[in-house]
């Protein structure tokens, strides 16, 4: 059987998740130890040098970062096929991907650190707060120019494009920046959210944040540090929180991508 490494609440395998699902492969789904403080060891290390989830093993195959995963099952198992038939259509649908792994990702990451690790309260902590439902807004407006008068990212049915942005708008819904119900994103969130794929991902998901609730204290201890990385850094510092960072940085509770060995 096939193994995931992931955090029910990572995005990036949430994606991986909801593919499986759809394509009907089974697979056993570990929490990788360690990971929260820079200190993830064994077959998950060893399978992806950079220590994030996914990490997706298939016997010999081990397979890192959740766009890769999803082209490898996409290869391997092809039906039913997740990306659309054309040259076009498919660029389409892995550029809606790629800002979502990105911009959107960060905006939701930075959430996480005000809300669950209280890394910023008060004004700066509102500040924050409502840079993120502007910026927020403003991704949804160009997703839902993407979606346009379709029912789904994909087209006629839902594939890749859908699965790769239903964790983000999933995420900002948590948060309190949920599309509106009767927006054309808003229907479409609906509808994707009813499928069973997408239904158990998200279950899965909310049934871990639970154990979010004792994550700040743990942080302020030095037990758990979050990685600063790419977008999530300059989301950060570019929405006016670069305090954050360096306080960060003075207690030690983040980190940035290990060094290769």
């Amino acid at each position: 059987m096939l193994t995931l490494y992931e955090h029910p609440l990572s995005p990036y395998a949430q994606k991986v998740k909801i593919a499986l699902r759809e394509k009907g492969e089974p697979f056993e789904a570990k929490m990788p130890g360690g990971i929260g403080a820079g200190g993830a060891s064994g077959e998950f290390a060893e399978a992806n040098p950079r220590a994030e989830v996914p990490v997706l093993i298939d016997g010999e195959t081990r397979i890192f970062d959740s766009t890769i995963i999803l082209e490898y099952i996409e290869d391997k198992w092809p039906a039913p096929a997740l990306l659309p038939e054309t040259p076009a259509g498919r660029a389409r649908i892995r550029m809606i991907e790629e800002i979502c792994d990105t911009h959107y990702e960060a905006i939701n990451w930075g959430l996480g650190e005000i809300g669950w690790f209280r890394r910023a309260e008060g004004e700066l902590g509102e500040m924050l707060r409502e840079r993120a439902a502007e910026q927020t807004e403003g991704l949804q407006a160009w997703l839902a120019r993407q979606l346009g008068a379709r029912d789904w990212f994909n087209g006629a049915a839902f594939g890749w494009g859908d699965l790769a942005v239903v964790p983000f708008v999933n995420t900002s819904a948590g948060f309190g920046n949920a599309p509106d119900e009767g927006s054309p994103l808003g229907r479409w969130f609906a509808r994707a959210k009813a499928r069973e794929s997408v239904a158990l991902t998200l279950k899965e998901a909310a049934a871990s944040i639970a154990g979010m609730e004792v994550v700040a204290n743990i942080l302020e201890q030095g037990l758990f540090k979050r990685e600063y990385r790419d977008h999530r850094l300059e989301w950060m510092i570019r929405s006016g929180g670069i305090e954050v960072v360096l306080k960060g940085l003075e207690k030690g509770n983040i980190r940035f991508t290990a060094d290769f060995e």
